[in-house]
């Protein structure tokens, strides 16, 4: 998958909003105002996603492409190179569990108005 690939299936996600709060540069994607993934169109392309801590850790022990995030919480988000070990499948999957992960957060108002 390329920027444009990940990007459309990002905002393919109910609700799915991007801004650029840091710079002009690496774009923050968001549920309700919560953060679930940022990504740079640079090469390496590269993602930011939220993921449960145990389920990280197996991450991290089994793919090369998946280490600790980035400038983030390392218990809590992944940083993962897009291509290499890390199929497009996987991709989709870990991006649905980031979302996932902002959905059961939600208030019950929040994700009312998401519909």
């Amino acid at each position: 998958m390329n920027f444009q690939d990940i990007d459309k299936y990002l905002l393919s996600k109910n609700g799915a909003t991007f801004d650029y709060p840091f710079d002009d540069v690496v774009r923050v994607y968001r549920i309700a105002n919560k953060m679930f993934a940022l990504m740079v169109d640079e090469n390496p392309l590269c993602i930011n996603l939220k993921c449960d801590p145990l389920y990280a850790l197996e991450l991290h022990s089994i793919y090369e492409g998946i280490k600790a995030g980035y400038h983030m919480n390392k218990k809590h988000w992944n940083t993962v190179s897009v291509g290499g070990d890390v199929d497009d499948e996987l991709l989709k999957e870990l991006i649905d569990h980031s979302c996932e992960l902002v959905y059961g957060k939600l208030t019950k108002r929040e994700r009312l108005l998401l519909g």
